[in-house]
C-alpha cells in the first residue's frame, strides 16, 4: 500500500511542470493534452524533464540516506554497546566491519585508532563524520544546481520561441493577426513557467534536506562519542584492534644497515 502511494506521488511530481499548464476544457475549444502542452514548450522541455527526474531521484535518495534510523541503526548501536561493556573491542571492530551503516563506519575508524590514545580516536571519529557529511552534502547541493539551472533553461526556450514568433510576425505583417501572435507567446511561456515549477520544489527540498542532514549527522556524532567516552585508553595503548595489514615498515636503508651490522657482529 505504501509503495503504491509513493509511486503515485512520484508520478504526480514528475508531471507537475507539464500538468500545471494543461488547458481546462471549454465549450467549442479542443482540450489540450499533457503531451500537447509538453510539445508547446519546445525542445527545452526535454531538458526540464531530465531535471525533474534527477530532482526526484535526489530527493528520494537523500531522504533515505539522511534518515537517523539508517545513519545510526539501533541494532548497530546496541551491538557496539554490548561488546564495549564486555571489553571485546576486537569483536566490536569485526561486528562493525560486517555492517555498512555510517555509524559502523565511524566506529571502525575510532576502533582502528584507539591504540593511539583518546585524542587520536576523537580525531578519527570527527574526520569520518565530516567525510560522511561532506558526501551527503554534495548530493544535496545538486538540488541547488537544478534549482538555478532549470529557470535559465526555461528562459532560453522562451527567448528562442519569442524570436520565432516575432520573426513570423515580421514576415507576415499585421495581417497575420494579433491573436495568432498572442497564441505563440502563450506557448513559448510554457517553457519559462515549467522551469520555475522545477526550480521551486528543488530549492525547497535543498533547504529541508540540508537541515535534516545536520540533525542526522549530529545524532551520529553524539552516539559514537558516547560509546567511546569511558574507553580504557591506558589499557588499549598500542593495541591493534582493527588487526588490519600495515604498510609502514622501516626504510630499506635502515634495514640494510642493520643487516650489515648483524653480519659484522656474527663474524666477530
Amino acid at each position: 500500500m505504501k509503495s503504491t502511494i509513493r509511486q503515485a506521488a512520484l508520478t504526480a511530481l514528475l508531471l507537475l511542470p507539464v500538468t500545471a499548464f494543461a488547458s481546462a476544457p471549454k465549450a467549442g475549444v479542443t482540450e489540450k493534452t499533457i503531451l500537447d502542452t509538453y510539445q508547446e514548450g519546445g525542445w527545452v522541455m526535454h531538458f526540464l524533464l531530465v531535471f525533474s527526474i534527477g530532482m526526484l531521484w535526489l530527493i528520494i535518495d537523500i531522504w533515505m540516506r539522511t534518515n537517523s534510523k539508517k545513519m545510526t541503526p539501533a541494532d548497530d548501536v546496541a551491538t557496539a554497546q554490548g561488546l564495549f561493556r564486555s571489553g571485546d573491542y576486537v569483536g566490536a571492530y569485526q561486528a562493525m566491519k560486517a555492517s555498512f551503516s555510517p555509524f559502523a563506519e565511524v566506529m571502525r575508524a575510532g576502533l582502528g585508532s584507539v591504540g593511539y590514545g583518546k585524542e587520536a580516536t576523537e580525531e578519527a571519529l570527527y574526520a569520518t563524520v565530516e567525510k560522511i557529511n561532506s558526501t551527503l552534502q554534495t548530493r544535496i547541493n545538486y538540488l541547488s544546481v537544478i534549482g538555478v539551472c532549470a529557470p535559465m533553461v526555461g528562459l532560453l526556450g522562451t527567448v528562442g520561441g519569442m524570436k520565432g514568433a516575432f520573426g513570423s510576425l515580421g514576415s507576415g505583417g499585421l495581417s497575420s493577426g494579433v491573436g495568432e501572435l498572442a497564441g505563440h507567446i502563450g506557448e513559448v511561456l510554457v517553457a519559462t513557467a515549467a522551469g520555475l515549477l522545477v526550480a521551486i520544489p528543488a530549492f525547497m527540498a535543498f533547504y529541508f534536506l540540508r537541515n535534516k542532514l545536520q540533525g542526522a549527522v549530529h545524532h551520529l556524532h553524539e552516539e559514537s562519542e558516547r560509546i567511546f567516552r569511558n574507553a580504557p585508553y591506558e589499557y588499549l595503548k598500542d593495541a591493534d584492534v582493527g588487526q588490519e595489514e600495515t604498510y609502514a615498515a622501516l626504510p630499506n636503508w635502515v634495514q640494510g644497515a642493520e643487516a650489515v651490522e648483524g653480519a659484522e657482529v656474527a663474524e666477530a
